[in-house]
């Protein structure tokens, strides 16, 4: 690997893991009122650009890190519409 695939790696791991106290959070109170809906779909929407690049570029750090952030971020946007849902 070379140095500037070890810079992927460590701002993949670094950019994924942020998610995961939020994730955890959100699972585990099943509160969403005070997180955004657009910025969660925004951030989904560009999450999957991102592991399409990733895919088509062939970038196994951006392809990994942008389908473990998918998995976190995805699970807070269930979530919240999810919560929106049932408000209705």
């Amino acid at each position: 690997m070379t140095p500037i695939d070890w810079l992927g790696i460590v701002a993949a791991i670094l950019t994924t893991s942020a998610f995961i106290p939020q994730a955890l959070k959100t699972l585990k109170s099943r509160s969403t009122d005070d997180i955004s809906m657009t910025m969660y779909v925004g951030l989904v929407t560009g999450v999957i650009l991102w592991l399409i690049y990733g895919f088509v570029i062939g970038n196994y750090p951006i392809i990994i890190g942008n389908a473990i952030t998918l998995i976190f971020a995805g699970t807070i946007l269930m979530v919240k519409i999810r919560n929106k849902v049932s408000n209705e």
